[in-house]
């Protein structure tokens, strides 16, 4: 709905959603928290932050049906990735491990927007789609979506991989990963943060892993001059939604 591209989707919201959260606890269960409660204090604050922003939008544009059955939170979790994500229904994890590479509140808004972003966008269901399409013929993914199965859990948990020990979602596109780019861009600046800040912060990101294999955060993002140009190129827009 925000930047108008068409994408197929053969899973309903409700499903996903159900999916995301039992996976979300589950993961939580088998994790550890954050000790930390400044830390955590100020990951939940940006978060409440952008999703205020994200109903704001929704709302001005009468889409807040799309927001339907959300239940955010959002949690810091112990672990040395460079990592964080967001699950269908507004679920939030950032790893202690990228942590260091925020400077200001802004740089985890800009974080904060961009995997928001994904799930706002529903990149996780088109992803399911395109996975089902992939593996089943179009009999079979008719069959599997009429009828919720085993074969649509399995899909997801195949998407999100959160089962995995290392409790990291696979990678997404790099059309999906502009796209969050200029949809978090937005978010944050709606809520209050400046997008101007993000191209430095991913130009940061980029230098601090050079030398050697880049964090996993990174690993499918577009090119270091392809993402801030296109940045670049989007915040004349974002600066529009920006009051100090």
């Amino acid at each position: 709905p925000i930047t108008g591209r068409k994408q197929v989707s053969l899973v309903s919201d409700t499903e996903v959603m159900a999916m995301s959260y039992q996976q979300y606890d589950q993961f939580l269960a088998e994790n550890q928290l954050s000790q930390d409660a400044e830390v955590t204090q100020m990951i939940q604050r940006v978060g409440r932050r952008i999703q205020r922003a994200v109903e704001q939008y929704f709302a001005e544009y009468g889409m807040s049906d799309e927001l339907a059955g959300y239940a955010w939170e959002f949690n810091v979790v112990e672990s040395n990735q460079v990592n964080a994500w967001c699950m269908p229904g507004g679920k939030v994890v950032f790893y202690t491990g990228i942590l260091p590479y925020f400077e200001s509140e802004a740089d985890a808004a800009v974080v904060m927007g961009h995997e928001v972003a994904h799930a706002v966008a529903e990149h996780g269901a088109e992803r399911m789609s395109q996975q089902m399409m992939q593996q089943m013929g179009a009999m079979a993914v008719e069959q599997a979506v009429q009828s919720k199965s085993a074969a649509t859990q399995d899909i997801f948990r195949s998407a999100y991989a959160l089962g995995s020990q290392l409790g990291a979602m696979l990678p997404y596109s790099r059309l999906h990963e502009s796209e969050a780019d200029h949809i978090g861009l937005i978010f944050m600046a709606m809520a209050g943060y400046d997008p101007r800040v993000a191209p430095l912060f991913w130009q940061r990101m980029s230098q601090a892993s050079s030398g050697g294999k880049p964090p996993e955060f990174l690993s499918t993002h577009p090119a270091d001059e392809t993402r801030v140009r296109r940045l670049n190129e989007h915040m004349a827009e974002a600066m529009q939604y920006y009051t100090p």
